[in-house]
Formats: C-alpha cells, sequence, structure tokens
C-alpha cells in the first residue's frame, strides 16, 4: 500500500479512537522507511498516547526539539549502545538522514556501540545483546542453572527410589 494510503489510514484509525492500529501502521511505515523522520515523530505522539515515554524518546531520539525526559527513559530501558542501535532501526549509512542533528546522533550512538563493542559496526551490522562483553555469565545465574540441575536430579533420584520400592 503506497505511502500516502497509509498515511490516511493512520488518520482514520486516530480519528475513530483505534489507537492500536495506528501505531501498528506507523510502525511498518517506520520499518520501512526509517530514514523518514516525519514517520518516526508521529510515531512518537502515538506513544504519547499511551503515556509510554521509552517509547516516545525512541522515535523522537534523532529530533533536536525532543523532550529530555523522553530521551531520558528511552536511554534506560535500551541500557546498552547495541539496544538502542537496535531499538532506533536505522538502515543504512547516517548520511541518509536528512538532518545535521540527526546524523550527530546516529554517529553518536554507532560510534559508542563500536567502542563498547571493541570492534568497528555499522546499522546493518549491529551487534546482537549475546556478542562480546554480554557473553560473560554472572555468578548468580551459573549458580541458579546449578541449582535447577540439583532440584531436577534430586527429584528424578526420588522417583527412581519410589519406583524400585514399588517393585520390592
Amino acid at each position: 500500500m503506497p505511502l500516502k494510503d497509509t498515511l490516511a489510514r493512520v488518520d482514520a484509525d486516530l480519528a475513530a479512537g483505534r489507537i492500536p492500529a495506528a501505531r501498528q501502521r506507523l510502525r511498518g511505515l517506520v520499518s520501512s522507511f526509517p530514514s523518514d523522520l516525519t514517520l518516526r515523530r508521529r510515531l512518537a505522539e502515538v506513544y504519547r498516547l499511551y503515556d509510554e515515554p521509552a517509547e516516545a524518546g525512541r522515535w523522537m531520539y534523532l529530533e533536536e526539539d525532543r523532550d529530555p525526559a523522553e530521551t531520558a527513559a528511552f536511554e534506560t530501558r535500551y541500557g546498552t549502545t547495541s539496544g538502542r542501535m537496535r531499538a532506533l532501526g536505522w538502515k543504512g549509512p547516517e548520511s541518509l538522514a536528512r538532518t545535521s542533528f540527526a546524523r550527530g546522533q546516529l554517529a553518536a550512538v554507532r560510534t559508542a556501540c563500536s567502542r563498547d563493542a571493541g570492534r568497528p559496526v555499522d546499522w546493518d551490522t549491529v551487534p546482537s545483546p549475546g556478542d562480546g562483553a554480554n557473553r560473560r555469565r554472572s555468578l548468580t545465574s551459573c549458580l541458579a542453572g546449578a541449582g535447577c540441575l540439583a532440584m531436577a536430579l534430586a527429584f528424578l533420584a526420588i522417583w527412581v527410589n519410589g519406583l524400585l520400592a514399588l517393585f520390592e
């Protein structure tokens, strides 16, 4: 469906109070046209209707007139640079951005992610959360796994013991 037709449906959905449908259409449009800052702004406005400052901040991140509280909420929700890169959903080089502010924001996020990953990254090769330093397991998760294994073995031992007692 052409962009104009989809935007007309978004307007109709909003006028009829079908905010989830409008949000879904806009998310699809942003995915198809990631460099269109107007679509990102409209999606942020829809998230404000939901009182979702982190998501509004996500979609306004490339705008100079963004709300600092929404930006902080976005950065808190997506605490890693790779998480922010993935959340922004940008495709291609920063030069596709229509404003110098947006180009600067994109470059800053990409540069920070490259530094954190220990290698150059671009918008088409965003590191997954399991890459690099994030692969290290914490002591807590190892202990939790060991505890689950011990509980499963204890349950199996009790079950086998009961089965043997049944046939004696």
